[in-house]
């Protein structure tokens, strides 16, 4: 929900339900989509790489609702470090420039 007023930009990445032509946007909510084939750029992917490797890898799951347990507690344990966070989503890009 965007407070009254207000403006959002959401940055989605290709899936078809994102680009699906029968999606029909509020005119408060700008969607900007990302290239293609590119999850380096989706802050959520870091997200997830990062809990994967931190919490999530190398570990058996006996049932699905241990596998929701883990993923809550690994959720639970990132949201408590803002720091961490924070870091997830800071990248240090390579700028080329024209000659």
């Amino acid at each position: 929900m965007v407070r009254r007023g207000g403006h959002a930009v959401l940055l989605l990445d290709r899936a078809g339900w994102h680009t699906t032509g029968s999606l029909c946007w509020p005119k408060n909510i700008t969607p900007i989509l990302l290239l293609s084939r590119s999850p380096e750029l989706n802050p959520v992917e870091q997200v997830w790489q990062y809990l994967r490797a931190n919490f999530l890898s190398n570990r058996v799951f006996e049932t699905y609702d241990d596998i929701i347990d883990a993923a809550c507690e690994a959720w639970n344990s990132l949201i408590a470090m803002p720091d961490t966070v924070t870091s997830i989503g800071t990248r240090a890009w390579a700028v080329i420039g024209q000659s």
